[in-house]
């Protein structure tokens, strides 16, 4: 039932200008949901929610939430996704991302509780680790190391989950933790460092794919539209400890590799290259407790969500995307 002016909610993402926020802002607008989307652009982009600049319920706010936040009216539902998540971000940028995790979630909890609203905290499959454990459930405490050059965003999020259920048990505030595994779609950043758009745009171009390591370390790959669906239940559940949320089908580097190969009609061919310090061997969720607590599973099969994704890379690079599509 649409909401009435008065009764209308209002939810703030930090990090509203990213790729998964910007998916969010969208999903809460259908929702009727009025959203305040805060994020300093290091790594967010205007362009993410352009096509909302004339929509009467969305405003946004540039701020660095490793200050304190300050939000006018009432709030209903705070969601802190302001982490930079891609390994090229973090690695360049290892004490602001040491800042956003500790300060940053601390300052969004703070604004949660004082507006008596909803927090969910996104955060990460990285909190595993390199895991000694196979596939990943939410019960195991994960194999980091902690003064690695990943450790900045490992612990970040680490820390993080521990001031959330901290602010839940001595604060009451009602919180929720998603660990999210890896996701990919629309929006994401051509030049991130991630494998989905570092192949797609490297195959577009006729460049090499550069694949570390032997390509034999497996990642799951979850659409877009099925984490937000899954983000959304989170936020309107019971639960407050963490649920995984990603697609369970595993896939080694190398294949993936192939998989676009295989899509885009590129002399592009495979090279190899050293595997990054601690780079997890593999990662796969457990998914049993979100199919239980949520009723979710994933529903956008690999083939439909890459199709929909190379389309946005390929109109992204523009002139630049030297190769087509394959028909």
């Amino acid at each position: 039932m649409p909401t009435t002016a008065t009764s209308q909610q209002t939810a703030v993402i930090t990090g509203g200008a990213g790729f998964l926020g910007s998916h969010l802002t969208d999903r809460l607008l259908k929702e009727g949901i009025r959203v305040i989307a805060v994020d300093n652009l290091i790594t967010g982009s205007l362009q993410n929610i352009a096509h909302l600049a004339n929509h009467p319920d969305h405003s946004f706010i540039q701020h660095d939430v490793s200050n304190y936040i300050s939000i006018d009216g009432p709030v209903d539902y705070v969601f802190n996704f302001d982490a930079a998540a891609s390994p090229i971000d973090y690695l360049e940028m290892p004490i602001p991302t040491l800042k956003v995790g500790s300060l940053g979630t601390h300052n969004a909890l703070g604004l949660a509780k004082a507006k008596g609203a909803v927090f969910l905290l996104a955060s990460t499959s990285e909190i595993y680790g390199d895991p000694l454990v196979h596939p990943q459930t939410e019960d195991y405490w994960g194999n980091v190391n902690p003064i690695g050059p990943r450790g900045v965003y490992d612990e970040a999020k680490r820390f993080a989950e521990a001031m959330t259920m901290a602010y839940h048990r001595f604060h009451g505030v009602d919180t929720k933790i998603v660990r999210i595994f890896n996701t990919y779609g629309p929006r994401m950043r051509l030049n991130d460092g991630r494998v989905v758009p570092a192949f797609s745009s490297q195959a577009f171009r006729g460049e090499p794919l550069t694949i570390q390591g032997d390509g034999s370390q497996t990642r799951s790959f979850t659409y877009v539209a099925d984490l937000i669906e899954g983000i959304w239940r989170l936020a309107r559940s019971q639960e407050h400890e963490p649920v995984n949320i990603g697609n369970p089908h595993e896939m080694t580097i190398r294949q993936f590799a192939e998989e676009i190969l295989k899509r885009i009609d590129t002399p592009s061919q495979m090279v190899f290259t050293p595997l990054p310090t601690d780079d997890p061997k593999q990662r796969r969720p457990d998914i049993t407790k979100a199919r239980r607590v949520l009723d979710w599973e994933p529903q956008v099969a690999f083939p439909e969500g890459i199709s929909r994704t190379l389309t946005y890379f390929r109109d992204t690079l523009g002139d630049a995307a030297r190769y087509p599509v394959r028909p």
